[in-house]
């Protein structure tokens, strides 16, 4: 089956990623996605035949606006999140973050995506007023399916992977996963 198929299959039978989905589209956000986490974890769980899904630390809502670069309008979005559930929002406008990566201002969410540190996390979906779900993914998902950790590119920064790698425990979680620095 195609990766992207599938990985919308197991989303849409995933009844809290399915909630967060339907919040995070109900306060209308700018070329937004629930991503990182809320999709790579869940593609690993799969992978590594889990029966139960690996909690989220975190559901990262990611967002573009260049109009608004204000960290506050941020904590108010999360606050409005907060207020429909009790999952753990956190949001971030990418048209900021290029600044804190010390990278050229970036032109969309897909755009800001493709610098992440590792390609495996540089994946989102977002649900749509058709009510059906898109996959943003700059580099694409297979790689989700082969297990890898893999180095970006585009960030090429060897101790802040490593450390990535380390401090987030997935080699320890999902045991099948091996690291790339290609």
């Amino acid at each position: 089956m195609n990766p992207n198929v599938q990985i919308i299959k197991w989303l849409e039978a995933d009844e809290l990623r399915i909630r967060a989905l339907d919040e995070a589209a109900s306060i209308g956000l700018d070329d937004w996605c629930l991503a990182a986490g809320f999709v790579r974890n869940m593609v690993w769980d799969k992978t590594h035949n889990y029966s139960v899904s690996t909690p989220l630390n975190d559901i990262d809502v990611i967002y573009f606006n260049p109009n608004d670069l204000n960290e506050k309008t941020d904590k108010e979005y999360e606050r409005l999140l907060t207020s429909k559930s009790n999952l753990p929002w956190s949001v971030k406008n990418q048209a900021r973050m290029h600044i804190r990566n010390s990278d050229r201002p970036y032109t969309s969410t897909c755009d800001a995506m493709s610098y992440w540190v590792e390609i495996e996390t540089a994946i989102g979906v977002r649900k749509l007023p058709s009510q059906s779900l898109e996959l943003v993914a700059p580099f694409g998902c297979e790689s989700l399916f082969r297990n890898t950790v893999t180095i970006n590119n585009k960030r090429r920064k060897p101790k802040e992977f490593e450390q990535r790698v380390e401090s987030k425990g997935w080699l320890n979680c999902w045991p099948q996963l091996t690291v790339k620095y290609t």
